[in-house]
């Protein structure tokens, strides 16, 4: 599994953008238990096949639930994996950089609607809540990733915030304060849409958007790259650094287009 960490969101956005669903709608998410959602059969596999963690990161205040080499499919064939591609099991370093800026700059969320586009394990979105945003949407294509968001949240002793797994760059736009999205850089097509969404987001409502990534190819010559201003910059830590191929910085941009 450490050969496969290379896998890829865009295949899965084009997979599923026709099915989606609210794990935590908007009018339940304070009346059911946040266990409540989740089917008992992927729920047990997923504590059984992930190490709940929160040292190796940037963000130790955050306990999630990872794919490590302690588990089982950290070494098996990832063709072995049951369900999607288990991206969100792995917390990425454009994540652990944007979670690591709201965490230590809670101004830039208290108080303001945020919505984390393309969230994975769920580690920015809760970093959002711990730094009192006022209304959260976690959004990721894949219903397994929603259910462990889920169990992130428990984790980390938080009241459920909606999770939206759908495509949200094929929906009509709502208005946030805040968008966020980490690690989403990485292929052309992908890099297109959402160049052309987030400046729809500034011109329309006059979003702030803010990315974490660590300028990794082959999109590092996109011309999204142009729009961005660098705010914060992160020495990852050793077991990052092991995880993604040397790389040893991370950072979070400021989306001006």
């Amino acid at each position: 599994m450490a050969s496969s960490l290379g896998w890829k969101r865009w295949g899965l956005l084009q997979a599923v953008a026709s099915c989606g669903f609210f794990l935590f709608p908007w009018s339940h998410c304070s009346r059911r238990r946040m266990g409540s959602f989740l089917d008992p059969e992927i729920r047990a596999f997923l504590e059984e096949s992930t190490e709940v963690t929160s040292s190796g990161s940037l963000t130790p205040e955050i306990r999630l639930r990872l794919l490590t080499p302690k588990c089982k499919f950290w070494w098996e064939r990832a063709d072995l994996w049951p369900y999607s591609d288990p991206y969100w099991a792995v917390y990425w370093p454009g994540g652990q950089a944007l979670s690591r800026y709201l965490l230590d700059n809670p101004d830039v969320v208290r108080g303001k609607s945020v919505l984390d586009l393309g969230n994975g394990c769920g580690a920015t979105a809760i970093a959002a809540h711990m730094s009192g945003a006022s209304r959260i949407l976690a959004n990721d294509i894949d219903p397994v990733a929603g259910m462990a968001i889920t169990l992130n949240c428990e984790l980390n002793q938080l009241s459920p915030f909606p999770i939206l797994t759908k495509n949200i760059l094929n929906l009509e736009q709502d208005q946030w304060d805040l968008v966020v999205l980490g690690d989403m850089l990485y292929d052309e097509a992908l890099a297109d849409s959402l160049h052309g969404w987030l400046k729809k987001c500034i011109w329309t409502f006059g979003t702030q958007v803010l990315i974490g990534d660590p300028g990794r190819s082959p999109c590092s010559g996109h011309s999204i790259w142009h729009d961005l201003h660098k705010v914060a910059e992160y020495s990852l830590t050793e077991a990052t650094r092991q995880q993604n191929n040397g790389l040893t910085t991370s950072a979070v941009w400021d989306f001006q287009p």
